[in-house]
C-alpha cells in the first residue's frame, strides 16, 4: 500500500485525536517559555544548523521554513545505521533513522534556543513515544540531534526546564542524541505541505501547526 493510502485510512479513522495532538498546546498545562540557558544571538550575519525529528517531515519542515532567521529547512532521515537510505528501507523501520529535518538559520536573526521553543510549542508533541498523530514507529520518535556540546547542552537544559516546570502533563519523550549524518530524502518529501496544501493529512495535520506558529510566535514569523 502506498504511503498516501496508509495514511489516508488511518487519517480516516482516527482525524480527530490526530488534529488535537497536532495543534500547539496539545498534551501543555502552560504556554512553552523561553530556553533559560541559550546562546547568545550573533553580533554579525552567519549560518549555524540544526536537526530534529518529531513525526512525519512534512510538518516539521513546513513549521520552520516560517521561522525568522531561517535559511532552508529540507526533510531527511537522521538517526540509523545504513548511509545513503531511502523512504522505503526507513519506513520498515529497520535501518534506525528518523524522519528528521535540517534547518540552516542565521544566529544573528534566531538562536538555537528559539528554535527549540518553536519545536516544543508547536511543530509536535514531544511526551509522545515512537508515534505523532496518525503516524507510528520508531522513525516517527522525537529527537533532538545536536551537532555540538553548546547544542547539546542547551537542549538538555530546556528539557530538564519545561519538565520540572510541569508544562506538559507527562514526562518529556524527547531524546538528545548526537549527530552523526544527515541524508535528504527524495525530492518528493521537499517542501511538500507547499506543493500540496490541499492534501487531507497536511489539512488536518500540518497547516494547524503553521496557522499556530503564526498565532503565537507572531515575532518569529517570517511573512511568507
Amino acid at each position: 500500500m502506498s504511503r498516501g493510502s496508509v495514511r489516508m485510512v488511518a487519517m480516516m479513522l482516527t482525524v480527530l485525536a490526530a488534529t488535537l495532538a497536532c495543534q500547539a498546546g496539545s498534551g501543555t498545562n502552560a504556554a512553552v517559555p523561553s530556553p533559560v540557558v541559550d546562546e547568545a544571538k550573533a553580533t554579525a550575519t552567519g549560518k549555524q544548523t540544526a536537526v530534529v525529528a518529531g513525526g512525519c517531515f512534512w510538518g516539521i519542515q513546513a513549521v520552520f521554513q516560517h521561522v525568522k532567521g531561517v535559511i532552508s529547512a529540507t526533510s531527511g532521515y537522521s538517526g540509523g545505521t545504513v548511509k545513503n537510505p531511502d523512504y522505503e528501507t526507513v519506513s520498515s523501520g529497520a535501518t534506525g533513522h528518523a524522519e528528521s529535518v535540517e534547518i540552516v538559520y542565521d544566529p544573528s536573526q534566531v538562536t538555537y534556543g528559539e528554535l527549540l521553543r518553536v519545536f516544543f510549542s508547536v511543530a509536535l508533541d514531544p511526551t509522545e513515544v515512537n508515534r505523532q498523530g496518525p503516524d507510528t514507529g520508531t522513525q516517527y520518535r522525537s529527537v533532538i540531534f545536536y551537532g555540538n556540546e553548546e547544542q547539546k547542552r542547551i537542549a538538555q537544559a530546556y528539557i530538564a526546564q519545561l519538565d520540572q516546570a510541569k508544562v506538559f502533563r507527562r514526562a518529556i519523550a524527547t531524546q538528545v542524541v548526537e549527530l552523526k549524518a544527515f541524508y535528504p530524502a527524495e525530492g518528493y518529501h521537499q517542501n511538500y505541505a507547499t506543493v500540496h496544501p490541499n492534501d487531507p493529512y497536511i489539512v488536518y495535520n500540518d497547516a494547524p501547526k503553521v496557522a499556530n506558529l503564526r498565532r503565537e510566535f507572531p515575532e518569529l514569523w517570517n511573512g511568507k
